[in-house]
């Protein structure tokens, strides 16, 4: 209903649920890669962007940005979370150690 609401288009409940699964393998393929073993510095942000789940709200997106040696960027994971916390930030670094 939503897509239909916003793009003018209707896809079957087979389409988004295929579309979803693309897209979760996308995601999980992203998250269990291996990262460089060496980053010069490593930035962390936050920024709030409207998400629409029941309604509208603005969510904290929270970014870890490593940049290599030879000054490439790489984005090493993100977590979106209502707000912006230290328990987030905690949970988001340990998702790279493991890694």
């Amino acid at each position: 209903e939503l897509i239909e609401k916003m793009y003018g288009a209707h896809y079957s409940k087979a389409t988004v649920f295929n579309m979803t699964k693309a897209v979760n393998e996308q995601v999980q393929a992203f998250q269990q890669r291996r990262l460089a073993s060496q980053y010069a510095p490593i930035f962390l942000d936050a920024t709030y962007l409207p998400l629409k789940r029941d309604t509208v709200q603005k969510e904290s997106v929270h970014i870890a940005i490593g940049i290599r040696p030879d000054g490439t960027k790489e984005v090493l994971n993100y977590q979106v979370a209502p707000t912006e916390s230290t328990g987030i930030w905690t949970e988001l670094l340990g998702t790279l150690i493991k890694q």
